[in-house]
């Protein structure tokens, strides 16, 4: 059944759907950019920073999430690093294996960049409680297939 559902041509709701989401993903990217730019950061160190402030992680890691070469993650720790936002460490698991991790400082610009985000904020204001918990699960059911 599925594979039959992979197959069949997508009706109009979905479609509908399907540019919603691509709506919504280019308003986000696009508000990244400029939250980003207060900071005198490229989208991509923005983010970066942003996964570091969740967690120390080794550059192959960080290639993978941000899904570019490993090599373009160390130009960019290199960049986030010289201004003091980042630092490597080694990891405690395997000595050999450096992590990339956010600084103090570097903690506070991801706070103010995720605090800088506001495309959505009132619209989701404009929901209830309820509505976004269902928003949320049906977003992330969407991550799981």
């Amino acid at each position: 059944m599925a594979t039959e559902q992979r197959t069949r041509r997508p009706d109009a709701l979905t479609m509908e759907v399907v540019e919603l989401i691509g709506d919504v993903v280019a308003r986000f990217y696009a508000d990244y950019e400029d939250a980003a730019g207060e900071h005198a950061l490229t989208g991509a160190q923005a983010r970066l920073l942003s996964l570091l402030s969740i967690q120390p992680l080794p550059m192959r890691k960080l290639a993978l999430k941000l899904k570019c070469e490993p090599s373009n993650v160390t130009g960019i720790v290199d960049r986030l690093e010289s201004r003091g936002l980042v630092e490597r460490r080694p990891d405690p698991a395997d000595r050999r294996v450096k992590l990339a991790a956010a600084t103090d400082e570097g903690l506070r610009v991801a706070r103010d960049l995720r605090e800088g985000l506001h495309f959505a904020r009132a619209p989701l204001a404009g929901l209830s409680d309820d509505e976004r918990r269902s928003l949320r699960d049906l977003l992330q059911r969407m991550l799981e297939v």
